[in-house]
């Protein structure tokens, strides 16, 4: 078995899209739309599914807003520099929610941004521990 994607739901599509490929660089995969259930689902990655992990964004036709929740944490992405990385998404117009900097209690570097609707993604400097 392997892991294939992990979804969220978002309350605007086209915003998200442009998020996720404009913003942090990734690409649209594949778009789809369920007319008679209302949804259409968009995949973005780096990669080919084929190869890596993905996020499916689900976008129900009825919903522009979602309750996140207690239990759901964040997205992780690695970065050769994020402090360069954080720059460019904030250049972009992203909201950068924690600035870079060591980890509390720790060295690994890491920063967090918020996509569209809230959701948190976490920025980890490249290393050993997070190729």
């Amino acid at each position: 078995m392997r892991l294939l994607h992990t979804m969220i739901r978002v309350g605007n599509l086209d915003q998200s899209i442009d998020f996720y490929t404009r913003v942090l660089g990734m690409k649209l995969l594949r778009k789809s739309e369920n007319t008679a259930y209302r949804y259409t689902l968009a995949f973005v990655g780096y990669g080919d599914e084929s190869e890596g992990a993905v996020i499916e964004l689900t976008y129900n036709w009825d919903t522009g807003q979602y309750d996140h929740g207690n239990a759901y944490g964040h997205i992780a992405l690695s970065s050769d520099d994020i402090y360069a990385t954080c720059e460019k998404i904030r250049a972009a117009g992203g909201v950068i929610s924690r600035e870079p900097g060591p980890v509390k209690g720790g060295t690994t570097e890491i920063a967090f941004v918020k996509d569209p609707d809230g959701y948190a993604i976490e920025l980890i400097a490249s290393s050993k521990e997070h190729p």
